[in-house]
């Protein structure tokens, strides 16, 4: 029986060969030799919206699926798509089950001690997501109560770190937004704190629910890969053209509604960290 993960990518994969032209192949997770006809294999979290999600005719859709496909053509590489778990992500980039792994990935020192990062694509700050009639409207308003946080996400850290500072009674983890969100709208926990890209994206037709506060925290994302894979140098120079020739901008104003700001990660091109 087929896991949950490759439930998913099987079904993805189906979808995406009738729906883009693009060739996409399923294969074993095992480790393989890379050559230029294998497919690339990426590693996502599925439900990480406006980055890779389901939409409702059952494509894989979002901002860094549109990437990773004008990438993978450029490449003349078909696509093998992964759905897991975040925190599940670094282990697979380690064992090479997979090559390539997405999710608003922010890069950070200590992710650097163990992988490779293509340059930055999109800048960040972390967030405060509450229900509407909540009554809280900042961090301080969340002591002795429980917060949420995706599993092994930035947002998580940044809660590790400042636990104390806030007094928050408990943090809960998560895998993947839909079920913290409906645990929110139950009153389960009082805030939820993450990436803003994705929870202002989220909330816009979530009625029961707002983004309360920016948390700034200066976070850039990009692919991330096994260390002293060349595969990274290649990735990097089709995001630099996608750069240069305005593709990311228009993959930006795609999914947020506006084209990106002059002087941030989706229009500058910037060194590999």
């Amino acid at each position: 029986m087929l896991s949950k993960s490759n439930r998913f990518s099987r079904r993805f994969v189906l979808q995406l060969l009738g729906g883009t032209g693009l060739a996409i192949a399923f294969s074993s997770c095992r480790a393989q030799t890379p050559t230029t006809t294998a497919p690339l294999r990426i590693g996502l979290n599925v439900g990480n919206v406006p980055w890779e999600f389901e939409n409702e005719a059952g494509e894989l859709v979002g901002f860094e699926v549109d990437m990773i496909k004008h990438i993978a053509e450029q490449l003349n590489r078909p696509l093998e798509f992964l759905d897991l778990p975040f925190i599940d992500l670094f282990p697979s980039l380690l064992s090479q089950r997979i090559d390539i792994a997405m999710a608003s990935i922010t890069i950070t020192s200590e992710r650097l001690e163990n992988f490779d990062f293509a340059q930055p694509y999109y800048d960040s700050d972390q967030s405060l997501t509450v229900k509407v009639d909540s009554n809280i409207t900042r961090l301080e308003d969340l002591q002795g109560q429980e917060v949420g946080v995706e599993n092994g996400s930035t947002g998580d850290q940044w809660v590790e770190e400042h636990k104390e500072k806030y007094q928050f009674s408990r943090i809960r983890r998560y895998e993947g937004l839909p079920p913290a969100m409906a645990d929110l709208e139950a009153g389960i926990f009082a805030g939820y704190i993450s990436d803003i890209p994705g929870m202002l994206h989220y909330t816009q037709d979530k009625p029961l629910l707002q983004v309360v506060q920016r948390i700034p925290t200066g976070e850039q994302y990009s692919f991330m890969f096994a260390k002293g894979n060349p595969l990274r140098d290649e990735v990097n120079a089709e995001i630099t053209r996608l750069k240069e020739t305005g593709q990311l901008a228009e993959i930006h104003e795609r999914w947020f509604g506006t084209p990106p700001d002059e002087g941030t990660s989706t229009v500058d091109v910037l060194p590999v960290p």
